[in-house]
């Protein structure tokens, strides 16, 4: 027998064993990738679903009282509502149905109650005598003593409150002599201004005091008040005579109730300073209605008398829950955090939890335009956070999005020559000891940190951008040029210089004077950007989209010098033979059979693009607006997460919308990669077609 000789019944049970686990094993790692992938996708989806969620209302049961008659006023605090009688019994009554306090028996009987903005001070008319009262911690307060205050000019017509501090109070009182703006204090006497309007149908004062909302028929004045002074700010003519006057949350916008509905309006800067401008009408709002607004959100309702309620929030174009109740409503109030709405009639009140913890928040408003306080128009906003309580959040994925693709396309721009053209070159017109060195140099600035980069090319290439940026616009032409020439000159060079490799120790030197040609002399002409160019920002798109594409050159260069390393050489020696010339043979040849994995190269890049964070982060201006140019700062999506998540309360609506970016950066990932693979696919078939027939 040979000892060559081997058994054709040759059998390895060890060897079969390891290929079935190991088999097995990767099939159970790609299965739990998907799995996690998929879980991933889903706990996406579990947290920024309930920002979708419809508003609910759960009607808790009716509670007795022992007064038939409508309230001057009632209200909540905390697990306890507050109720004045016509009676003038003040009462403070558990919500749970225990018994209510002993009630205090106001003296004289108050006939008119009016209330500031946060429903903590209400100020009584009695026969002419004015008297602050608060609930306070189950109890009743006079902040200012119970000594009555008399307004010369006779008994009160219409009244308003407004609280400047914890002992700081202005109230606005129309008599018959006038209209006067008196400002109180527990430490200092009252302060009276008188204004110049005999008559006024309604009257309502900003929640900081600095405005007087006067209607008169038609016309709408608005009085900027200190306090010694009273200024008219504007005049309004109103399509109708309003039937009420309120202020959402904030103060800043206006609610005009009349005969088309309940319109919203807030103060504009023109070139006369802030002038009051309707923004728009509620859809479905009725002219006769109960208003309602919430003290804290920018949330109001409205009561029919026919018991339809309607619950409207100032970023919906209309009501966002609608319940038909029991009629003969005659009192309603929300609770300080909305989530309550007391409802009082005849001799009961009716307590109805409110499940609405995002009213702003809808698809609708994370992508068309909207008409912010005291913004000059519509537009796409995002700020997320402000010192003031009364801030109203502003979530637009518009300036993400546009930043995002912005500064993705423009390192696809700037990357994708470079890239493509260092690897058509190494693999197709680079000597094979040279390609050695070469292509692990370039894969190696692939591992370059992005932190790392974006670290340079925010404190070091952005201020060297800015002092030569005439020069960096003119680069890719100057460097393109110098090309052109020298391959059309190349020609007259000896036959020892253009050998494969030598080449290139002639252009590089030469390239690299002209590149410093270009950027120093234009510096010298014009210096730096920011004193010649307007509205020049130092971190912006250009800087942002040359750092990127910094990062992008060794993925891109890597795959596609690959993939042309991978056609079969003999295609080409074929062409060769042929008689084509060798950039004939690439165009025609070699590309079209690699075009598949370029392409893969390109998307691949896209996606890190896309995708990345500190780059963006740290070489822009970290801007988020959807308009500007090249020279504009922006901010992207990952970004956005990457500044904002750390700050973002758990479950709020703030840190929902966060992980929404991050669900629509998966998918849109997802999808361009699926794209990418079904393009590539095809390429690669038709390809392989074409080659299969030569």
């Amino acid at each position: 027998m040979s000892l060559n000789h081997i058994p054709l019944n040759f059998s390895d049970r060890r060897r079969r064993a390891i290929d079935r686990f190991t088999r097995r094993l990767v099939t159970c790692c790609g299965i739990a990738i998907l799995l996690l992938m998929l879980l991933l996708f889903f706990w996406l989806i579990w947290v920024v679903l309930p920002l979708f969620t419809a508003p609910a209302l759960y009607p808790q049961a009716t509670q007795q009282l022992w007064d038939r008659q409508p309230a001057l006023a009632t209200g909540i605090q905390g697990d306890k509502g507050w109720r004045i009688g016509r009676d003038g019994a003040a009462r403070i009554i558990p919500l749970n149905g225990q018994p209510a306090e002993p009630a205090l028996m106001l003296r004289p009987i108050p006939q008119q109650v009016a209330s500031s903005a946060d429903r903590q001070t209400l100020l009584l008319n009695a026969e002419g005598a004015l008297r602050l009262l608060q609930p306070v911690d189950g109890a009743w307060r006079y902040p200012l003593g119970d000594t009555p205050l008399r307004i010369a000019g006779g008994a009160a017509q219409a009244m308003a409150l407004a609280t400047l501090s914890d002992s700081q109070w202005r109230i606005a009182v129309l008599t018959e002599t006038g209209l006067n703006v008196v400002t109180l204090g527990q430490r200092q006497a009252p302060r009276t201004v008188a204004l110049p309007q005999a008559h006024a149908d309604h009257l309502l004062l900003s929640p900081q005091g600095d405005l007087l909302y006067a209607s008169e028929g038609k016309a709408l004045r608005v009085w900027q008040l200190s306090d010694d002074r009273a200024t008219l700010r504007e005049t309004v003519a109103l399509a109708q005579p309003p039937r009420s006057l309120h202020l959402l949350a904030g103060g800043q916008s206006l609610l005009i109730q009349d005969g088309r509905g309940v319109t919203q309006w807030f103060s504009v800067a023109g070139a006369q300073g802030p002038r009051l401008h309707e923004i728009r009408t509620f859809a479905d709002s009725s002219p006769t209605a109960a208003i309602v607004t919430e003290t804290q959100r920018r949330v109001f309702a409205t009561l029919d008398p026919d018991g339809a309620l309607k619950i409207f929030a100032s970023k919906q174009p209309g009501p966002i829950l609608q319940r038909q109740l029991a009629p003969g409503v005659e009192q309603a109030a929300f609770s300080p955090r909305g989530d309550a709405l007391l409802l009082e009639r005849a001799g009961s009140w009716q307590l109805l939890r409110i499940k609405n913890p995002w009213p702003d928040v809808s698809w609708r408003s994370f992508w068309q335009k909207i008409w912010y306080e005291n913004y000059p128009a519509p537009d796409w906003v995002w700020q997320s956070t402000n010192a003031a309580d009364s801030y109203q959040a502003k979530f637009s994925f518009v300036p993400m999005v546009v930043g995002t693709l912005k500064a993705a396309a423009l390192s696809l721009l700037f990357a994708t020559p470079l890239a493509l053209a260092a690897a058509i070159y190494t693999a197709w017109f680079m000597a094979p000891g040279l390609r050695r060195w070469v292509k692990p140099a370039i894969e190696m600035m692939g591992a370059l940190p992005s932190v790392v980069i974006g670290l340079i090319a925010g404190l070091w290439l952005a201020p060297h951008i800015s002092q030569a940026l005439l020069g960096v616009l003119l680069l890719p032409l100057t460097l393109a040029a110098t090309l052109l020439l020298c391959g059309a000159l190349s020609r007259y060079l000896p036959a020892r210089w253009r050998q494969p490799g030598g080449e290139v120790m002639l252009l590089l030197p030469l390239l690299l004077i002209v590149t410093l040609a270009t950027l120093i002399v234009p510096t010298y002409l014009l210096g730096d950007a920011s004193e010649w160019l307007p509205h020049y920002e130092q971190r912006n798109l250009l800087i942002a989209g040359l750092a990127m594409g910094f990062a992008l050159v060794p993925l891109i260069f890597t795959l596609s010098e690959d993939a042309l390393f991978s056609v079969p050489a003999t295609l080409g020696q074929g062409s060769l033979a042929l008689g084509a010339t060798p950039w004939q043979t690439l165009t025609r040849v070699v590309l079209p059979g690699a075009s598949a994995g370029i392409f893969a190269a390109l998307m691949i890049g896209f996606g890190r693009a896309v995708g990345e964070t500190m780059i963006v982060l740290m070489a822009t201006g970290n801007t988020p607006q959807s308009e500007g140019g090249l020279f504009s700062g922006l901010r992207a999506l990952s970004a956005n997460i990457a500044i904002e998540m750390p700050e973002a309360a758990a479950g709020s609506a703030h840190y929902r919308i966060l992980f929404l970016s991050a669900l629509m950066l998966l998918v849109f990932t997802l999808i361009i990669n699926t794209l990418a693979e079904l393009i590539r696919q095809r390429l690669r078939q038709r390809y392989s077609q074409h080659e299969g027939q030569a």
